[in-house]
């Protein structure tokens, strides 16, 4: 199975181009996307999830391409969804709202109501079932943002940023969903943070100025750091050796 970009281009001004006739294959398993600000892996995972339509170029998702109707609708019913804004629906129950993401993706109301909350309970926020999103707290509102993209089984999840806003011990909660998913479901998520990334991911991606400047395993990465690197530093020496051009 395999998540593809296929030669996209796309920008949000003429002349000025945020991917630039892009091409990266996903593979199964757990991938981290970084990048500095700007770099466009907001956009790329946009384009992915096909909330984003490139001015070139194609995703598939094992050969299914979103180029028709029920194309489409197949694509993102195997793809789930965390953009880097998590919006409160109005007047839904935290509940309703997840139920109503499934519902989105294809699911029957049953089903995804049933399945809604499986979602919250995995992201700690089952006893909050009945509140609204009003009523949440922007960490709590992520962790529900989460619960949306996971509800519907999909094979493929791309997350934007999922644990901005997340306390300590609510990162570690994630990096154990992460795992406990892992064997059923793909991940490709875009973080700035580096500490945890041996511990959560096997595979990662660096984009740069709409360039993919590396992708590899984790311990390939983690090769490219300088020699005098301190131990518990590795992926920010790495990382910033591929930023600044140095490897």
């Amino acid at each position: 199975m395999t998540l593809e970009v296929a030669r996209c281009t796309f920008a949000y001004r003429r002349g000025v181009d945020v991917l630039r006739d892009l091409s990266v294959t996903f593979h199964p398993g757990r991938t981290v996307l970084l990048g500095p600000n700007g770099a466009g892996k907001s956009t790329l995972l946009g384009v992915m999830a096909t909330a984003i339509t490139p001015a070139s170029g194609h995703v598939s998702l094992n050969g299914v391409t979103p180029s028709t109707r029920t194309a489409r609708r197949d694509y993102r019913g195997r793809v789930g969804w965390l953009p880097q804004q998590v919006q409160a629906v109005a007047g839904l129950k935290l509940r309703e709202q997840v139920a109503y993401a499934g519902w989105l993706k294809g699911m029957s109301r049953r089903a995804a109501w049933k399945a809604a909350r499986s979602a919250l309970v995995r992201v700690g926020l089952a006893d909050l079932a009945d509140r609204t999103g009003r009523q949440l707290s922007g960490g709590q509102l992520r962790r529900l943002g989460i619960a949306q993209a996971l509800v519907h089984g999909a094979e493929f999840v791309l997350m934007d940023e999922p644990t901005a806003g997340l306390d300590p011990q609510q990162r570690a909660v994630f990096r154990e969903l992460i795992s406990e998913l892992s064997p059923t479901t793909n991940f490709v998520v875009s973080t700035h943070q580096t500490e945890d990334l041996a511990e959560v991911f096997d595979t990662v991606v660096i984009l740069d100025r709409g360039i993919i400047r590396f992708q590899g395993s984790v311990s390939e990465f983690l090769s490219h750091a300088p020699a005098d690197t301190a131990p518990g530093r590795l992926a920010e020496g790495a990382y910033s050796g591929f930023i600044h051009g140095e490897v």
